[in-house]
């Protein structure tokens, strides 16, 4: 399970409370996670470098400030839009899964976490009309899928934020039919080397 220090010695720019948060989040996730499936049953006890610090990786790139909306599509077990919205508190999420069992055990978490800035939608994706100014996913679908839904679903200038682990050399030729799209490095966390972020406008 998750620790304070393990997350801190990460991302030190955290605070005590949002430490706490995330840590509490971690042991929702698993209690979640015996009751339906949210995240692979393996990969729970390795919560913090699996899913939470890949979560929080996006925060570095995707430079949420306040006032802006963001969209989390698939987001299973809240992720990541729990862990963003814990560190960007100023920024308002909605967490969109088209799993009803999934938006009721986030819907759980995020009371139990006081997130006041995170709302959920139970729907598809190609079934949803709302824009944001920003839109971030972990390989929930394919790319091609994933960026069909997410176009519509942009505000004039948004930008995509896409967590990509492994080989994103295909990935790159879907890309482009897009204005403009850069490859994010994730540097000086050891956990993530094998990971970049796409930012997709």
């Amino acid at each position: 399970m998750a620790n304070k220090s393990s997350i801190a010695k990460i991302f030190p720019q955290l605070e005590k409370g949002q430490l706490d948060q995330l840590v509490k989040y971690s042991e929702l996730l698993n209690e979640w996670n015996a009751k339906i499936n949210l995240i692979s049953r393996k990969d729970i006890q390795n919560v913090v470098v699996n899913h939470i610090v890949p979560s929080l990786a996006i925060s570095t790139v995707g430079n949420f400030t306040k006032g802006e909306e963001i969209l989390d599509i698939g987001t299973g077990g809240g992720l990541p839009g729990i862990p963003l919205a814990i560190v960007c508190r100023e920024t308002s999420f909605t967490l969109m899964d088209s799993v009803g069992k999934k938006i009721m055990a986030v819907n759980d978490m995020v009371k139990k976490l006081n997130l006041q800035n995170v709302k959920t939608v139970n729907i598809r994706a190609e079934d949803f009309f709302d824009k944001f100014d920003k839109i971030v996913g972990r390989a929930v679908t394919n790319l091609t899928d994933f960026l069909k839904y997410s176009k519509k679903l942009l505000k004039p200038k948004g930008k995509i934020f896409y967590l990509k682990g492994g080989d994103y050399i295909n990935d790159l030729r879907l890309l482009q039919v897009w204005n403009s799209y850069n490859v994010a490095e994730i540097t000086g966390i050891r956990e993530l080397e094998d990971k970049v972020i796409l930012e997709i406008f």
